[in-house]
């Protein structure tokens, strides 16, 4: 076994939720999301020299500082109503799509309600219509969650280094609303996790290609755990489009605890590298003991979500970068979607942090 061996938390259920497809522009398209991620990032870290370890159950005690409880009733329970009603008998629908939003452009300071039909229900939680509910969302939801746990705990516990094979990804779930293929916020449980086991700061670290929001957004306005993001500029009509800018820094408490760096479209590794720099010497000079790494690996070249240019060296650089921190850290799966490189680029970073921490 390699003497970098990194453990790997991963547990079979986060196969379980199968989206199928996104409705993008209403229009039904193959879903990039899929199962197959887990085996391909599993057989690449296996063959590696990583080792395994099987995810288990955990409650919702740290789940439920993350999420609002209609918003985990909502997810439980969505696929079950969706089943006892007519849709896929009408027109060919099995999975939870909203139909209906009730922003304020609807409500207009009227009163409002929760709506008894799931159609119109799941618009008060759904953000977009590309994150389908499905007979397994939960339940693999829920097992990516509980292998941010686990992997937080054995940082706790000695490791230096830990990775959470998490799928469904998170890191766009907020408080109350799922959206962008993620319905369950892993790399703030384990941020919460950290913070419960006595690290007084800790900073989670956003290499996705797009925006964090649902991160930033239940950290935003505390300053005892920092967000900071590199990713592709919203400004240039990129997912979530209306939030991930520069000048969101924080509220009360967490002003100056929200850094974004976005990027241009097409930026390669150099310049996604230096904003990786500037985010970990960021984390250590403000006094951060822990790190969450949210990985997404969809800035790669090939990936189809990709709107920048990564390439696997400057994902070893990246982790190299954030291993040299010297801080115990999570790295927590997000985004990356080329099944053939996936798992590749997963190892490249845990070697780069891996042999930091060497």
């Amino acid at each position: 076994m390699s003497q970098l061996s990194v453990p790997v938390v991963w547990s079979p259920d986060t196969s379980r939720h199968d989206p199928r497809h996104e409705v993008w522009v209403g229009v039904a398209t193959p879903g990039t999301e899929v199962a197959a991620r887990v085996e391909a990032i599993r057989t690449a870290l296996q063959d590696a020299g990583h080792r395994l370890v099987q995810a288990g159950p955990h409650d919702d005690e740290l789940l439920g500082r993350v999420h609002d409880p209609d918003l985990l009733h909502f997810l439980r329970t969505a696929a079950s109503r969706w089943a006892a009603g007519e849709y896929e008998a009408l027109v060919g629908q099995d999975r939870v799509v909203p139909y209906l939003f009730p922003t304020p452009a609807m409500t207009a300071g009227l009163p409002t309600r929760p709506a008894v039909a799931v159609h119109a229900d799941a618009g008060r939680f759904a953000y977009d219509t590309m994150t389908l509910v499905g007979p397994g969302t939960w339940q693999a939801a829920r097992a990516a969650v509980d292998c941010a746990i686990d992997a937080a705990a054995l940082v706790v516990g000695g490791e230096r280094l830990a990775y959470a094979l998490c799928r469904p990804p998170g890191h766009h779930a907020t408080p109350a609303g799922f959206g962008g293929s993620c319905y369950l916020n892993n790399a703030a449980v384990a941020a919460e996790a950290l913070r419960d086991a006595g690290h007084e700061r800790v900073a989670v670290i956003d290499l996705d290609a797009h925006h964090g929001n649902g991160t930033a957004a239940i950290f935003y306005d505390r300053a005892d755990v920092l967000y900071g993001s590199v990713h592709v500029d919203p400004g240039a009509g990129w997912f979530p489009h209306v939030v991930g800018y520069a000048d969101e820094t924080g509220t009360g408490d967490g002003v100056g605890a929200t850094r974004n760096l976005p990027l241009a479209e097409g930026t390669g590794d150099e310049p996604w590298l230096d904003a990786v720099a500037d985010l970990a010497q960021w984390a250590a000079a403000v006094g951060c003991t822990a790190l969450v790494v949210s990985l997404g690996v969809d800035a790669a070249a090939l990936d189809p979500e990709s709107p920048l240019l990564v390439s696997d060296q400057g994902y070893r650089g990246a982790g190299a970068l954030l291993g040299s921190t010297g801080l115990p850290s999570v790295v927590v799966q997000e985004g990356g979607y080329h099944l053939p490189s996936l798992g590749g680029l997963v190892a490249a970073y845990l070697e780069g942090h891996a042999a930091a921490r060497a």
